[in-house]
């Protein structure tokens, strides 16, 4: 399928008067502002003054309290708020604030213009909208924006965590691109060599201006959002968020999804990805250590696990929601000893493509180190969350998709991390 990108994207000074120009000359005259307390105090209350000085027939619905979640009730409120006119929806934040926006316009069929507070996550130019249904993260198609305006101060004046999260979402490619090679070497996933290139090619220019964007220097937190839509419109040509998105998002999605059970603060995207990436940086550095008679050592030692004891871990892990993780998680736990035993022989053969994938993940110590330069939590414990809970994680994160990850890699050699 081939998906309709946003254009133009600007990131600048003058994004916001590019802004108006562009709603004027497209004949966009009726809009609706959605925005939270936060993001309208950054950028909504002076975007929603331009447009009316401009002549703009412009409403605004604002999400209040101390948590915005992009679930049912959300989604609600904005299609509540606006009158039945054909409206041109501007998201004004980052992402929960764009998810929700994106699946309103899409699911009405209006279009939508991102205009990002901040430069921390990579889902601007997505096409995916992930929302909780029923208390389980899931990643609904929806559509791009028709555009992306983005005011660089507004940009550099974010808080440092946001751009820290922004950053540790980016670092985590070096990781699920990884995931994206492994899945189609052993479990034969679609997979795009330009795409995965693509993909590891964001983390890299981000890996070398770490210092950078870590004093939030214009020129950085340009190349940034420039790196964070790059990645969006990679999942866009993808189709799927499979070379952005691995074992180091799932966990982050169970730690979502475990906070909101127990009502506690939510944790930001980005912030929960980094500390997930230098755990899964450290799966990987483990699988490179291996020589190859280690490896048929314990594929030899490897047996299939009972179906009955997965299901008990998926109802311990993730309570009223286990039915539906195991629901996604079906192929995995309908493996035969026969499929498993294919799965094993193929790791073996084609050891030495996976040892490449691990080689090009960087150790743990290092992506600890690039968060810690621009100013991102690096363990479970920066996090507010105990070892407990970080184990809980990678146990159990990876039910979260129908995906083949280092994380079941791991699983088969009897890794952990």
């Amino acid at each position: 399928m081939i998906y309709t990108k946003p254009h133009p994207v600007v990131v600048a000074e003058d994004a916001l008067e590019q802004l108006i120009d562009y709603c004027r000359q497209n004949n966009y005259t009726r809009l609706q502002i959605v925005a939270d307390v936060n993001t309208d105090r950054a950028l909504g209350c002076k975007l929603e003054t331009m447009f009316d000085s401009a002549g703009f027939n412009v409403q605004k619905v604002l999400l209040h309290g101390q948590e915005i979640i992009a679930d049912a009730e959300r989604v609600y409120q904005v299609m509540l708020a606006l009158d039945g006119s054909q409206r041109i929806l501007i998201a004004v934040g980052a992402g929960t604030i764009t998810d929700i926006t994106r699946f309103v316009s899409h699911r009405l069929g209006l279009p939508f213009i991102s205009a990002p507070s901040a430069p921390s996550v990579d889902g601007f130019a997505s096409i995916g909208a992930p929302v909780l249904i029923d208390g389980v993260k899931i990643s609904l198609p929806t559509h791009a924006p028709a555009a992306i305006f983005a005011d660089l101060n507004v940009l550099s004046d974010a808080p440092r965590a946001m751009i820290a999260a922004g950053f540790a979402d980016i670092l985590g490619k070096f990781t699920s691109v990884a995931d994206f090679r492994l899945g189609h070497l052993l479990y034969n996933e679609r997979y795009d060599a330009e795409i995965a290139q693509r993909t590891y090619a964001v983390a890299r220019v981000c890996e070398e201006h770490a210092e950078a964007i870590g004093q939030a220097t214009p020129a950085s937190i340009r190349l940034l959002m420039h790196a964070l839509v790059e990645s969006g419109l990679i999942i866009l040509d993808f189709g799927d968020s499979a070379s952005a998105s691995g074992a180091e998002h799932h966990m982050s999605h169970f730690w979502e999804m475990m906070l909101l059970r127990k009502g506690r603060p939510a944790i930001l995207h980005g912030a929960k990805v980094g500390v997930a990436t230098v755990m899964i940086a450290d799966l990987y550095a483990q699988v490179r250590a291996l020589s190859r008679a280690e490896a048929a050592d314990r594929l030899e030692a490897a047996t299939l696990p009972e179906k009955d004891a997965e299901l008990a871990a998926i109802r311990s892990a993730f309570g009223a929601e286990a039915e539906a993780v195991a629901r996604n998680h079906a192929p995995f736990l309908d493996m035969t000893p026969d499929d498993y035993d294919a799965i094993k022989r193929r790791i073996l053969e084609r050891w030495d493509e996976i040892q490449t994938v691990a080689a090009q993940v960087p150790p743990p110590d290092e992506i600890a180190r690039l968060l810690a330069v621009v100013g991102g939590p690096t363990t479970a414990a920066e996090l507010g969350l105990t070892d407990a809970e970080a184990a809980l994680a990678l146990d159990n994160g990876h039910y979260l998709r129908n995906r083949f990850t280092v994380r079941k890699l791991a699983r088969v050699l009897g890794l952990r991390a």
